[in-house]
């Protein structure tokens, strides 16, 4: 089979072979056609078998036929969910639409808004984005979806691993319902494919390998180790093995910074990327990567989503990860389009547990090769047995409820009874007696709210000590006691307030210097600051005399 066959226009067909494609790989030979007829596609295939351009291809195939985008328009839109994924697809795009009259953009975070929102303002008949900087633009009104014909979601159980899921449905709630959806994803659980049957329309499932597989051009093995001598026996295998580019995998963004430090310090050239790593710093770094300027690479899973290099050679798990799908997206970066790589895990004993789960999910055993002068103080422990996976039944459709008049029709032929005829109004059901008649134990219609108290006694007299309404209120003091003297040192009711002074000093006379009580607020010391004698005593000066 050749891409001819596929139906594809000359301009994409030269594009193709430009890029060294001879033959459709099975999983484009299956989508290729299915996108071009309009259906809704669900594809499972694993990383680096050509799933990019399996939805590029006929996506660029059907805009060419279509009406030209308008301003801040957007005719097919991809969803990624790493900023390197988006810029991997886009440059993919770029290149298939070479010779086409279309144009691309590519919009993701980490970098200034405004230059995106005025490339928006010409429109794009395709657009690359992450899901959260297409929101900032469509709140800003940067982006409209009249004209959208398709949307993709690529990674799509990475994007709702990364909790995407909201901004997910925000998206959708926005796009024009009549459209066509493609999922593709190099794996898929139970979860994401129950969603993805909730959000596509009859889709099309197509799964070129089994679930969670790896290639089998790819070598795997294991090199037991202790944790604190993993950095080491890396540094030993990249100088004796004379490793030239090698993809290291760590479990934290901290983790990743340490190794690459650690590397760097025994002239080792390498480059950490991770979340925390600007947008201009992680593309510099893959840039180096690729050209050849950096011998390792230090990844997080996330930051290495949309890692696409030819003929990588070999992928490291320096440490496993806590999701075992995650070790079928790492080791895809190698071994891609039916090349050979190798997979090798530097595992201690306490990753005993992610082990098993990996090989249990992969359904093979991994070698275990130990490196001399690094054998494990802590010996790992033997994997578990491998346990066949089970297919699960596919659950039956819920079917419609019937509606009620033929649910009771239903029920009472069963037991040989007529169908009641529905009834008018107000009026009671068949063999029903109207209310107040006796229905229930009692009927509140009969009887006065006073006399309905639970068995028997009156309404507030249930179990309790005394009755609230046989005694008044002032009576009801605890312990028998007058109500404000339960244990209290004096009665605040038998004494004036003014009796009431603390430890029988007067009120006003506790450690104070004099009492206020007994003196006036002058204290007698009015005339303390200035010797004033009273008005009338005053002597009168002098007027001074002139000469």
């Amino acid at each position: 089979m050749s891409f001819a066959s596929l139906g594809l226009c000359t301009p994409i067909l030269e594009a193709v072979a430009n890029q060294g494609y001879e033959t459709p790989s099975p999983i484009q030979a299956q989508a290729i056609p299915a996108v071009l007829e309009g259906r809704d596609v669900m594809a499972a295939a694993q990383t680096g078998t050509g799933k990019t351009a399996g939805f590029t291809l006929p996506i660029l195939e059907r805009l060419t036929k279509g009406p030209k985008v308008r301003a801040n328009q957007v005719r097919a839109l991809i969803l990624t969910p790493t900023r390197e994924l988006a810029a991997q697809v886009g440059e993919n795009v770029a290149i298939y639409s070479k010779r086409l009259p279309l144009s691309s953009a590519v919009i993701f975070g980490g970098v200034k808004i405004n230059p995106q929102m005025m490339r928006m303002r010409q429109g794009a008949d395709v657009l690359v984005a992450t899901p959260g900087r297409l929101l900032d633009l469509y709140n800003q009104n940067a982006i409209k979806f009249n004209q959208l014909e398709v949307l993709v979601l690529d990674e799509a159980d990475r994007m709702l691993d990364m909790g995407f899921i909201r901004d997910i449905k925000k998206i959708l709630a926005i796009l024009p319902p009549k459209r066509q959806n493609l999922l593709f994803s190099a794996t898929f659980s139970e979860e994401i494919r129950e969603l993805a049957r909730e959000l596509t329309n009859d889709p099309v499932e197509i799964s070129v390998t089994p679930r969670n597989s790896t290639a089998k051009t790819v070598k795997q093995w294991v090199h037991p180790v202790d944790k604190s001598k993993k950095s080491a026996l890396l540094t030993k295998l990249i100088q004796e093995k004379k490793w030239k580019q090698a993809l290291v995998f760590t479990r934290t963004k901290h983790g990743a910074n340490r190794l690459a430090a650690f590397l760097e310090a025994r002239n080792i050239t390498a480059a950490a990327i991770h979340g925390n790593k600007s947008q201009g710093a992680r593309t510099k770094a893959l840039a180096n990567f690729k050209s050849g300027d950096i011998r390792i690479l230090v990844a997080t899973d996330i930051a290495a989503r949309g890692i696409d290099i030819d003929q990588l050679p070999q992928v490291v798990n320096f440490d496993l990860p806590n999701v075992a799908e995650d070790y079928v997206h790492r080791i895809g970066r190698t071994g891609r389009a039916g090349a050979e790589g190798q997979a090798i895990s530097l595992i201690c004993a306490e990753e005993i547990k992610e082990l098993n789960a990996i090989e249990q999910l992969i359904q093979q055993h991994l070698e275990r090769e130990e490196v001399f002068g690094f054998i494990p103080t802590a010996k790992l422990p033997a994997s578990l047995p491998i346990k066949p996976i089970k297919a699960k039944k596919p659950k039956k459709p819920k079917k419609d409820k019937a509606p009620a008049e033929q649910t009771a029709s239903a029920g009472n032929a069963k037991n040989g009874q007529k169908g009641n005829k529905p009834r008018q109004g107000q009026a009671p059901k068949q063999g029903q007696k109207p209310r107040g008649e006796g229905r229930g134990k009692f009927n509140r219609d009969e009887k006065p709210r006073e006399d309905r108290a639970r068995d028997g006694q009156p309404r507030r007299n249930q179990g309790r000590t005394f009755n609230r309404d046989e005694k008044p209120r002032e009576d009801r003091a605890r312990d028998e006691q007058p109500r404000r003297n339960q244990g209290r040192t004096f009665n605040r009711d038998e004494k004036p307030r003014e009796d009431r002074a603390r430890d029988g000093q007067p009120r006003r006379n506790q450690g104070r210097t004099f009492n206020r009580d007994e003196k006036s607020r002058d204290g007698g010391n009015a005339n303390r600051r200035f010797n004033k004698k009273p008005h009338g005593q005053r002597s009168q000066q002098k007027a001074p005399q002139s000469a």
